[in-house]
């Protein structure tokens, strides 16, 4: 018996589930999707360097642990051919469907999973259910594995409807860490678009309710600042080194001290800081893995400015030498009004919801902004859609889960917008 399209998408996104993949590693996801993608049937199916601009890549693993996932996904059962399309990192595919003329119409949705064991509770669904990660110490706890069923449940619908134009289907790899959407952004494949929608399920908001345009993106900088001193040995001869530890502390410290602006919020983190080898060692090396997020892309930059300077004088101070790299960054972004009132009309008739906002912020940071950036740029409309799903535990965290009823929902609503835009 043929199995329905909840059915399929529940599948899809348990499958996904079970094997959850970090950034630029989701080697056996791209295969899995270019599996679905061929099953559908598309025009074009793009996969590898064409779809992301090498040059932009951002927080990119070395060698090692690329190569593991990759062998990883190949023992999995991962396809040669789209293997060897994504090596060195190269992961992600865009889906291509050509109608004659007509606008061209871009779906984008994310791949990547975090970092975080899942919880082994017999109260967490993917646990009893049996599709919990296979993957140890990392987990889809940000519902990528839903986007990219409903992304495949849309294709689906766009393929079987009477539509005259181009729909383009983005998968972008690495979110998690703010490194794919420039890439893509960059690479042009979007150029083209005159309508583009993003997709986030949650988000706070429970199943039924749809955001048919999400604002209030903070722009964000990760960075990594290193500092170096000198050892020496800290009974006999302390005063002899330059200790970078007491350099970290001092920047940890006056880097929470930076002064908000009155034009809006700003953020600062030092989310990871280390150093040291011993304690009777004056430590010559410390590292701290921070972030400035700003309301606006102009008030990151003046959290960035600051952080920087924080940086390079807590140095100074201690006879320290720093570093400072960017690991990572994105735009704030806004959602076109006139797009989100498609969105907000199609979700009205839509089975299953109950409540629709026109807008709402983020609270966050989505590197999708690049891409929302890029066809506005270009004379283009973009809308970031938050569709709504209970979840038992918060967004990135070990008991995060996703109501499938929203995977319909999802699918209904966009699919149902997109037919509106031809």
């Amino acid at each position: 018996m043929e199995r329905t399209r909840h059915e399929r998408l529940v599948a899809l996104r348990r499958a996904l589930h079970r094997r959850p993949e970090p950034a630029w590693r989701e080697y056996w996801t791209t295969s899995r999707i270019v599996d679905e993608i061929e099953r559908v049937g598309v025009d074009e199916v793009l996969v590898g360097p064409e779809l992301l601009a090498a040059d932009a890549r951002m927080a990119v693993p070395d060698g090692e642990p690329l190569q593991q996932w990759h062998d990883r996904a190949r023992e999995a059962g991962a396809r040669e051919d789209v293997l060897e399309q994504c090596g060195g990192g190269f992961t992600g595919a865009l889906a291509t469907v050509e109608r004659g003329d007509g606008p061209t119409v871009a779906l984008r949705v994310d791949i990547d999973a975090l970092p975080i064991t899942e919880s082994t509770a017999e109260t967490h669904t993917p646990a009893e259910a049996g599709f919990r990660s296979g993957n140890d110490g990392y987990m889809h706890a940000c519902g990528h594995d839903a986007h990219a069923a409903i992304g495949i449940g849309v294709l689906e619908a766009v393929v079987e409807s009477d539509f005259s134009g181009t729909f383009k289907l983005l998968f972008q790899p690495a979110e998690e860490v703010i490194g794919g959407g420039k890439a893509v952004a960059e690479s042009g494949v979007l150029d083209d678009v005159n309508h583009l929608l993003a997709l986030h399920v949650g988000l706070d908001h429970p199943t039924g309710e749809v955001v048919a345009g999400v604002n209030g993106f903070l722009a964000v900088r990760q960075f990594e600042a290193t500092f170096r001193g000198e050892s020496a040995h800290a009974g006999a001869h302390p005063a002899a080194g330059r200790d970078a530890v007491q350099a970290l502390a001092t920047a940890v410290r006056n880097l929470h001290a930076i002064r908000r602006h009155a034009d809006g919020a700003t953020r600062v983190n030092a989310g990871v800081v280390s150093g040291g080898t011993a304690t009777n060692i004056v430590p010559e090396s410390a590292t701290i893995e921070g972030e400035v997020r700003g309301e606006t892309t102009e008030l990151m930059e003046y959290m960035g400015d600051r952080a920087d300077s924080v940086v390079e004088h807590a140095a100074g101070m201690h006879g320290c030498e720093s570093e400072l790299t960017t690991v990572a960054e994105a735009p704030s972004a806004e959602s076109d009004a006139d797009l989100a009132d498609v969105v907000y009309a199609v979700a009205e008739g839509v089975d299953g919801v109950d409540s629709v906002l026109h807008s709402a912020p983020l609270g966050g940071s989505e590197d999708a902004t690049y891409l929302m950036d890029r066809v506005q740029e270009h004379g283009g409309q973009a809308s970031y859609v938050g569709i709504g799903t209970d979840h038992p535990g918060g967004h990135h965290t070990p008991t995060f889960d996703v109501d499938e009823r929203s995977l319909d929902i999802g699918v209904d609503v966009l699919a149902g917008a997109i037919g509106q835009l031809w």
